[in-house]
């Protein structure tokens, strides 16, 4: 799988989630989810690291990172 593809994955499940969370059903607690948001923000920020290295050029993604590290340690910790 490519990154293209792998960002078609992501984009799913996010529609996905979204979905679920306007009718919530299931028996796993709210905990495990915001657990499970948080590293997938962590690994996205990773990848746009990845991606912004790779470039060459500085660009947005910097602050694009740091603000989804942010966010992550915030589901976490509240």
């Amino acid at each position: 799988m490519n990154e293209y593809e792998a960002s078609l994955v992501i984009k799913s499940g996010a529609e996905l989630l979204s979905s679920a969370s306007s009718d919530p059903r299931s028996d796993e607690g709210y905990e495990a989810v915001k657990a499970n948001l948080s590293e997938a923000l962590e690994r996205i920020a990773e990848a746009l690291g990845n991606f912004e290295a790779s470039s060459g050029t500085p660009g947005r993604s910097t602050g694009w990172v740091q603000d989804l590290r942010r966010v992550a340690d915030d589901l976490v910790n509240r």
